[in-house]
């Protein structure tokens, strides 16, 4: 298991737009896993949260938090990388990211 810490910034609002918001981790001195898209946990004000994470290419790192809807810019948190669910890769059209995003959530569910 991988644990990324860091900051909650602002990304590019990307993922609210198509309804799946993520936060942005600014992090430091860590040894990432290969760019793709996990199963794991966010650990924030000492909760913890059933999360996708994204691990994409530039050292950027976001991850989707179920059942969570709070403003958590400035905060510390903490990501559990836990299980491999598939590559990182460019979708051709927006429905079928949105779709392989609902895919990808429901097996973080589990």
């Amino acid at each position: 298991m991988h644990k990324i810490s860091g900051l909650v910034i602002h990304g590019d609002g990307y993922g609210s737009k198509i309804g799946f918001p993520t936060v942005n981790l600014e992090f430091q001195g860590v040894d990432l896993p290969k760019a793709g898209v996990y199963a794991g946990d966010a650990l924030v004000d000492n909760k913890k949260y059933r999360a996708g994470i994204v691990i994409g290419p530039g050292l950027k790192v976001e991850a989707h938090l179920l059942n969570f809807n709070r403003d958590i810019y400035g905060k510390e948190m903490t990501l559990e990388v836990k299980k491999f669910l598939r590559d990182y890769k460019k979708f051709k059209t927006e429905q079928e990211l949105i779709a392989q995003i609902k895919k990808d959530l429901q097996a973080v569910a589990r």
